[in-house]
């Protein structure tokens, strides 16, 4: 199992920015990614096709979408399709992100619509899960994680190739705070996820990948990837600049 190791661009970045970034990172770390690595970055939509002909030509990096609409198309204001995602050359999708559950509203139910969805249509997803500070220091880890990924999985057929679905552990309170999740909080919470995902998929599950995030940095990156049952990351801030994150992906 390779380890995935992903950059969410969130509102950054304009057309032009994202090119010259995405090509500096292929120019950093293409010739050095080890056979076990796996780059993809989730761009803004409006850069998507810059970043995704930047990696067309290089084997092992991949464009994504930060989200998607649960339509072909319609009467949608705003809103963007996964069909539309691979006209523009993405490959993964993402559903769940805390942003878009804490700071735009999303349910879990309307979460797991979307991960089911996607992965009907094509795209590869990684579903974000994640616990609020509250949550955490009121003993309601496993609670909050366990209904967010039965939820998120709901309607995702048992037979899914393990590698077309991927859970991001990402700790709402470490998210773009500079706070780390510890070894042990965040073994814990992968353990707990696997197990999980477990008893819904049986022993394929040992095969879907499992990332953390949340103030992911070169210094923490390779203590990070090398605990049980992280299969790889997803990077915010950090991921902003080429030479910070090609040390993420090379870590």
């Amino acid at each position: 199992m390779k380890k995935l190791m992903a950059a969410n661009w969130k509102m950054y970045k304009t057309w032009a920015e994202a090119e010259s970034t995405a090509r500096e990172l292929v120019g950093l770390a293409a010739d050095k990614l080890p056979a076990d690595r796996e780059v993809l970055v989730f761009p803004p939509f409006t850069a998507l096709k810059a970043v995704g002909d930047a990696f067309a030509p290089v084997d092992g990096f991949s464009a994504g979408g930060q989200d998607f609409y649960t339509e072909e198309e319609g009467a949608f204001t705003g809103e963007i399709s996964p069909k539309m995602l691979a006209d523009a050359g993405a490959s993964y999708g993402l559903t769940g992100h805390s942003e878009r559950r804490h700071v735009l509203g999303e349910s879990d139910e309307l979460v797991g619509r979307k991960t089911a969805y996607g992965l009907e249509k094509g795209l590869k997803v990684i579903l974000c899960v994640g616990e609020k500070i509250e949550e955490r220091k009121g003993g309601k880890v496993e609670e909050v994680l366990e209904r967010q990924i039965r939820a998120g999985l709901r309607d995702v057929p048992v037979g899914v190739e393990p590698d077309r679905i991927s859970v991001a552990y990402e700790p709402v309170w470490a998210i773009g705070t500079g706070e780390v999740a510890g070894p042990a909080e965040i073994q814990q919470a992968h353990g707990f996820t696997r197990k999980i995902l477990v008893s819904i998929y049986g022993e394929k599950a040992n095969e879907m990948r499992i990332l953390y995030g949340g103030s992911v940095k070169p210094g923490n990156c390779a203590e990070i990837i090398a605990l049980d049952n992280v299969d790889g990351v997803l990077v915010g801030g950090a991921s902003l600049l080429s030479e910070s994150f090609s040390q993420i992906v090379l870590a």
